[in-house]
């Protein structure tokens, strides 16, 4: 743990963030532009240019206060939205070194431990990296894992480094959460031979004008939240249209579906040319 890490406040949530855990208002409504103070120089170099923006009609934006401001909040949605089992079993096995690009709070990164001996987590925002660690040490994974900060346009690691570069709901073609320059990073790093996979893709056509396969696996998929009260929560808060459905259901497992939302059941990947 880094120096600035050790004297951050417990998860990096402020007081300011508390009074909007409280509110419970929903995602869009939770920040003003006064919580732009929060990002460090770098990140307000990426996520608000000028100094300036409104996550209030920015909701890009107010997903990056969340990892900053509420990163705990973040964490149970995280755990509730499962990956389909289909993706994480079709990733390589038996590989040396995995880079994880926007590792977040380990949605995936608990799951790469049995495809590959050693594990690098790339995580911007620093409270994220804290949870993270709490549950690789939990899980005696520590050894194992080594946690860094770092940007899809910057990787902290050196070319040809790992045999799969994965990112999991993170990567974009906007140039703060990817794009070209980030997509040109994880080949980077990736060895010859090796495999990048963006789990959860959006924009399906830009990936594939970049030589990216698609794969999908079939079945039902549920958000698991850990009880019918979070769920209800929950979607007050992340999907605020499907609320009153969630409500009248009165069950913790609550089908992609009925949220509005594409399940985490897909994957593009490049097989790096030899």
């Amino acid at each position: 743990m880094s120096r600035a890490e050790a004297q951050a406040p417990l998860h990096g949530v402020s007081e300011r963030a508390g009074a909007h855990a409280a509110a419970g208002r929903e995602l869009k409504e939770r920040y003003t532009a006064a919580d732009l103070a929060v990002f460090t120089r770098d990140e307000a170099r990426r996520f608000a240019p000028g100094g300036d923006g409104d996550p209030q009609n920015n909701v890009v934006l107010a997903w990056e206060l969340l990892y900053r401001l509420e990163p705990e909040l973040y964490d149970r949605l995280a755990s509730a939205e499962r990956l389909h089992p289909g993706v994480v079993s079709w990733l390589p096995r038996g590989v040396d070194r995995i880079a994880e690009v926007g590792a977040g709070t380990g949605r995936l990164t608990m799951e790469l431990m049995a495809r590959g001996q050693h594990v690098v987590a790339v995580e911007p925002a620093l409270p994220l990296r804290r949870i993270l660690r709490r549950k690789l040490a939990a899980a005696g994974y520590g050894g194992r894992v080594r946690v860094v900060p770092g940007f899809f346009d910057q990787l902290p690691l050196p070319g040809d480094f790992a045999d799969l570069v994965v990112a999991c709901s993170a990567f974009t073609p906007s140039a703060g959460h990817g794009g070209d320059a980030g997509l040109a990073e994880m080949e980077r790093v990736c060895r010859p031979g090796g495999c990048v996979a963006i789990i959860w893709p959006n924009h399906l056509e830009w990936l594939a004008a970049r030589g990216y396969r698609y794969v999908s696996f079939p079945g039902p998929a549920s958000v698991e939240f850990r009880s019918c009260r979070e769920a209800v929560e929950l979607a007050e808060i992340f999907y605020p249209k499907a609320a009153d459905a969630v409500r009248r259901r009165g069950e913790q497992s609550v089908p992609f579906e009925v949220l509005g939302v594409n399940p985490p059941r897909d994957l593009a990947f490049k097989v790096m040319a030899g």
